[in-house]
């Protein structure tokens, strides 16, 4: 568990402005990125007879990749660049592609159990600094851009 201070990101208190709204963006750029990844996943899917019964595991393969490439490319997904979201580390850092695969392995750990999505929810509502259950852990954060 990461437990260094985060010093190096804006202050919530004194720079409120680059935490304001990013849990409501957060969950706009969700709906993004799985229209996005629905986009990709059925035509690949229905290319083939057998396909149309791995929709399921096509969808979690391609988000799985589409989220570590898009955030390992610039610290955000799709959704969240449309939302004007970066994730930074505790250091105030776009995510390289290791903290990308873990912050993508994070999230997909935490999708796969309804307490923990309303954990993670919780945290990114009422937390200081808006993060998520995988974001505490990593000591990640979410920022507004345009701040």
């Amino acid at each position: 568990m990461y437990s260094e201070p985060l010093s190096h990101l804006p202050d919530p208190q004194r720079q409120a402005e680059f935490y304001e709204g990013v849990a409501f963006k957060r969950g706009i750029a969700w709906f993004v990125d799985s229209a996005i990844i629905l986009a990709i996943t059925l035509p690949i899917a229905l290319f083939t007879v057998v396909g149309l019964f791995f929709i399921p595991l096509f969808y979690i393969v391609i988000g799985f990749l589409y989220r570590w490439f898009t955030i390992a490319s610039g610290s955000a997904t799709w959704g969240m660049r449309l939302m004007a979201v970066e994730l930074r580390d505790a250091y105030g850092r776009r995510l390289d592609g290791t903290q990308a695969l873990l912050h993508t392995a994070g999230y997909s750990i935490t999708m796969t159990t309804v307490i923990l999505q309303i954990i993670s929810i919780g945290l990114m509502l009422f937390s200081e600094r808006g993060q998520s259950l995988t974001d505490m852990f990593l000591g990640t954060t979410a920022l507004n851009l345009r701040a």
